[in-house]
């Protein structure tokens, strides 16, 4: 199986191929036209912010300067920090440790997949993150 990681930057990538073809949208036409998950497109989403190359107006998504290091930067440092303490972590032990909604969640784990900072592993039958 392929790390996950490596998935969200193909979502990212989905996204900015619609945003590209389509101009802006909102996040619903977003997910309809990638045909995303919401973690997946939450994923690709900060996989993109970290790239700089996505802004939100508004409800609508676009392509351009980002205007979302701010949200999405603060809480990867928050899920890095507790990647770093805590070791291998399932996406509800982040949600519930960063306080940080599960999207926000995986926006953050989308910028530290772009940094390459993180990777997954299967415990269980449960995907948990660690950094690299």
């Amino acid at each position: 199986m392929r790390d996950l990681t490596t998935n969200f930057g193909q979502n990212a990538g989905k996204i900015w191929l619609s945003l590209n073809n389509i101009g802006p949208q909102s996040q619903s036409s977003l997910i309809k036209n990638t045909k995303l998950s919401l973690p997946d497109f939450y994923a690709g989403l900060g996989w993109l912010a970290r790239e700089n190359k996505i802004y939100k107006e508004g409800k609508y998504y676009k392509l351009g300067d980002t205007n979302l290091t701010d949200i999405i930067g603060e809480d990867a440092g928050k899920v890095w920090r507790l990647l770093e303490t805590q070791g291998d972590t399932n996406i509800s032990l982040i949600v519930k440790t960063a306080r940080i909604k599960i999207q926000d969640a995986y926006s953050a784990l989308g910028w530290l997949a772009r940094e390459d900072k993180i990777k997954t592993n299967i415990e269980n039958n449960q995907i948990k993150f660690l950094l690299k």
